[in-house]
């Protein structure tokens, strides 16, 4: 654990500027095991000192690289030159940032940090275990992969913290030789919030969930090319999820509103089915500890949910202190910096589409000629809301039912146009929390839905 350097400085704050002083370490432990060869094997270890102070609609920004005393006060005496600086030559006197909750939360429990050697026995068993069962695979590929977040945080009118926020996966990848012998694949990580050992103590857990990929890839050997058009869909959890994030999530950010996302000509307007809501979560979402959650951000915020979707009205967006006060709204604690040389910016935690009341069986044995997609290898997505998805594993559906698995493929919409035909939600969520959201700094962040029937663009061969 970070030892709380920082709390005896808060003499040094700047009279009548509102200040964030945080030290922070990332930690990252990966490995990756390629037919049984280690072709990676790291370990890294980030940490020091960032400070930010807020003049006259400004801020000032200072960082080092070093956990020491003397570091501690230079960065705070750097960011409010630099937020005197910048106040005299392009302040915007927009006044005092939107009050919040003072207080402090108690330190997250510390974590054994595990020896390389742990990552690698895992992955060594894992990998024995699907080369004697399953010798028919072309390659495979696993990677054991830890992060996490550790920051103390004090600040002039907001929360004083310490949060750790580790997370941990093992990723299996698994490749076929297709029927027209081209090579196919299939990938899954496993995994989620918290530490390596908790999640992976017994690698013969995890057998079940890789017979359940060979099957999938074997499947998807004997698949066919999608049919390309606008066609009937059910979109899985982890896709709506991938829709909510990248699709809707970044368009109602509010510096990207302020920079001219679409979604600031929809503010209470219907932008999706009436059986659509969706919210960035903080913590705690549908009775249950999201899959990364965030109790305090790094502007000293209290972490709150915010609604974003409700019965396919656009309700609202995330902020910010600063673009709080620009839009009259609350900041619920959506500022987030990835290191501790970054300054924090608005981000997403754990967004998510609400559930619904209808069975996926339902769903499935309404739609007559259309395709269920399962998993998503990539995504993109601009600020007009137009989207494209990679498509790595799903089913045609014919009269209702199942039938043959289809190859690699993509989706592409617009988000707000494509969400207005969803005329089915399932009643069950799931998450993906694996990947990181590239907006300017890298970011762990959790996404999720539930199955949607809709209507979108597939790609073909």
């Amino acid at each position: 654990m970070l030892t709380d350097i920082i709390s005896k400085h808060k003499d040094a704050f700047a009279p009548g500027a509102a200040t964030e002083l945080r030290a922070q370490r990332n930690l990252s432990r990966r490995v990756v095991l390629r037919a049984g060869s280690i072709t990676q094997n790291q370990r890294t270890d980030t940490k020091g000192i960032g400070a930010r102070v807020y003049r006259d609609g400004v801020y000032g920004f200072a960082s080092a690289a070093d956990m020491s005393d003397d570091a501690v006060r230079a960065v705070l005496r750097s960011a409010t030159d630099n937020a005197a600086f910048l106040a005299r030559h392009a302040g915007r006197g927009t006044g005092e940032l939107p009050a919040i909750a003072q207080g402090s939360r108690p330190a997250d429990p510390d974590f054994a940090d595990l020896p390389q050697k742990a990552y690698i026995d895992c992955l060594q068993a894992l990998d024995s275990y699907i080369q004697q069962k399953y010798p028919n695979l072309d390659s495979r590929t696993l990677v054991s992969s830890a992060d996490s977040m550790e920051k103390l945080l004090l600040t002039s009118d907001g929360y004083t913290s310490h949060t750790l926020a580790p997370r941990s996966y093992i990723y299996v990848m698994l490749t076929a030789k297709g029927k027209d012998g081209s090579p196919v694949e299939v990938f899954e990580p496993l995994g989620g919030s918290g530490t390596f050992d908790a999640h992976f103590a017994d690698p013969a857990a995890l057998y079940p969930a890789v017979d359940r990929l060979y099957e999938m890839v074997m499947q998807k050997a004997e698949g066919i090319y999608a049919e390309a058009g606008l066609k009937t869909v059910i979109m899985a959890g982890e896709l709506a999820g991938m829709l909510a994030h990248e699709a809707v999530g970044h368009t109602v950010e509010a510096d990207l509103v302020l920079g001219g996302s679409v979604a600031g000509l929809y503010l209470n307007k219907q932008v999706a089915s009436p059986l659509v809501s969706m919210t960035d979560f903080a913590h705690t979402a549908f009775g249950h500890t999201a899959p990364l959650p965030v109790y305090v951000d790094d502007e000293g915020v209290v972490a709150e949910d915010a609604l974003l979707i409700e019965n396919g009205i656009l309700t609202g967006y995330m902020h910010n202190r600063q673009s709080a006060q620009h839009f009259h709204a609350k900041p619920q604690g959506n500022a987030r910096a990835w290191l501790f040389s970054d300054e924090p910016l608005i981000r997403m935690r754990n967004t998510a589409v609400h559930p619904g009341q209808h069975k996926l069986d339902d769903m499935i044995a309404s739609v007559d000629d259309g395709y269920y997609l399962l998993h998503t290898g990539n995504g993109q997505a601009d600020t007009t809301g137009e989207f494209m998805f990679g498509i790595t594993m799903g089913y045609e559906i014919k009269n209702g039912k199942l039938g043959r698995a289809i190859r690699d493929t993509t989706i592409s919409g617009v988000a707000f146009e494509m969400l207005k035909s969803v005329d089915m939600v399932s009643d069950t969520v799931s998450w993906a929390s694996s990947g990181f959201c590239g907006k300017k700094q890298p970011m762990p962040v959790g996404l999720g839905g539930p199955e949607l029937k809709c209507r979108v663009t597939i790609g073909g061969r």
